[in-house]
């Protein structure tokens, strides 16, 4: 129990620590980590994939599925036509049978 540290007590220490080293880093320059925090600071992260384009690419994506989803739905288990699904009439006959009063 004597061992253990409160979580203040804790931080205090690691900040301590932290300084130290920052202290002995900061008497002896190492020119190879010099070189290396200088490129760190510098160097930016490219996406290769930027957002905009993971955007477009779902979007898509998500088109894609809507169409073949419909084109399952009708005429796997509708028994139609898979070139039915495009037309007009055929989006009308199901709006007609969804919105019927009984």
């Amino acid at each position: 129990m004597a061992n253990e540290l409160s979580r203040e007590e804790y931080r205090k220490n690691k900040i301590a620590e932290s300084k130290q080293k920052e202290a002995v880093k900061a008497k002896k320059p190492n020119p190879q980590e010099s070189k290396k925090q200088e490129t760190e600071t510098v160097k930016s992260r490219r996406r290769h994939f930027p957002i905009w384009l993971r955007l477009i690419v779902i979007a898509a994506l998500m088109v894609v599925c809507l169409v073949a989803g419909a084109i399952i739905g009708y005429s796997v288990v509708g028994d139609g036509k898979a070139g039915d699904v495009f037309k007009k009439e055929t989006w009308t006959h199901i709006s007609d049978l969804i919105n019927q009063k009984k």
